[in-house]
């Protein structure tokens, strides 16, 4: 059986502070998103306008490409093997940096014979109406989480938070970003794909993928929930309209707006008979 997707929409809008650092894409069985991470740490002059857009766009390339694997299936196994392919690239360009080396959160969507298989790192979210009617969200887990919870940390204790703490813990979090016992995400390591939250999901009617830039819309309220998201971006006017009326609302409120990225896909291949 062949499993492919058809479009509904792809809409992607640059955020304030930096050039498009995110991508999507699709091709036969797979999907995904990628949100290249904002460089907190000296960057390393890869070629491209910044070293998470390289990233984002190398990782594009790559998941477009063939897979040939005969022994590793699945949507771990894809998404090992994209992260194995840009630690081959990268060699080249900046040897065995690691540290330094960009990030980014991914989800990749993999069509089977049961449905839907879901694997993501970090803080892009997938939402997917199956054939049933049910609504399922399937994220990793917030980026910064862990800085969040130290900084609050320092408010219950009632402590001054200088300007420059957040940063300092940013900055370290980033250091220790694909190690035992911190975040995970999309880097040079295969084994991140160890890592990654996979589930398996019903067949789906439609899939929406965004990154946190586009998630945003539920975080303010200009939609009631993922239900609605789903419904919005299901189409290219309904995304459109919706990504302009956060960027009007951040706007509004001050907010430095980040990438935000917008994939809607639907099945090609028929439902099986009953």
């Amino acid at each position: 059986m062949t499993f492919g997707w058809e479009i509904r929409a792809r809409v992607q809008f640059e955020g304030d502070a930096h050039v498009l650092e995110d991508a999507c894409g699709f091709q036969g069985p797979n999907a995904w998103v990628i949100d290249g991470a904002t460089p907190l740490l000296e960057q390393l002059g890869l070629p491209a306008a910044s070293d998470p857009q390289w990233l984002a766009q190398a990782l594009n390339m790559i998941l477009a490409g063939p897979y040939r694997d005969p022994v590793r299936t699945g949507v771990r196994a894809r998404l090992a093997s994209a992260l194995a392919a840009v630690d081959a690239a990268a060699a080249p360009l900046v040897g065995a940096e690691r540290i330094r080396f960009p990030s980014a959160a991914i989800s990749v969507v993999q069509l089977n014979a049961g449905g839907l298989e879901v694997a993501s790192l970090a803080d892009c979210t997938v939402v997917v109406r199956t054939d049933d009617g049910a609504t399922h969200v399937v994220r990793a887990g917030d980026a910064d989480a862990g800085v969040d919870a130290a900084m609050a940390g320092h408010v219950e204790a009632r402590k001054p938070v200088p300007p420059e703490e957040r940063a300092r813990l940013l900055k370290r979090d980033r250091e220790l970003r694909n190690t035992f016992g911190n975040l995970w995400v999309a880097r040079r390591e295969p084994e991140a794909a160890d890592h990654a939250h996979v589930v398996q999901l019903a067949r789906p009617e439609l899939v929406v993928m965004a990154t946190d830039g586009a998630w945003r819309a539920v975080d303010l309220g200009l939609v009631a929930g993922p239900e609605e998201f789903l419904e919005r971006s299901g189409t290219t006017l309904g995304a459109l309209g919706l990504m302009q009326e956060l960027r009007t609302r951040q706007a509004e409120i001050g907010e430095v707006s980040d990438d935000a990225t917008v994939l809607a896909l639907a099945p090609t291949t028929p439902a099986p008979r009953q």
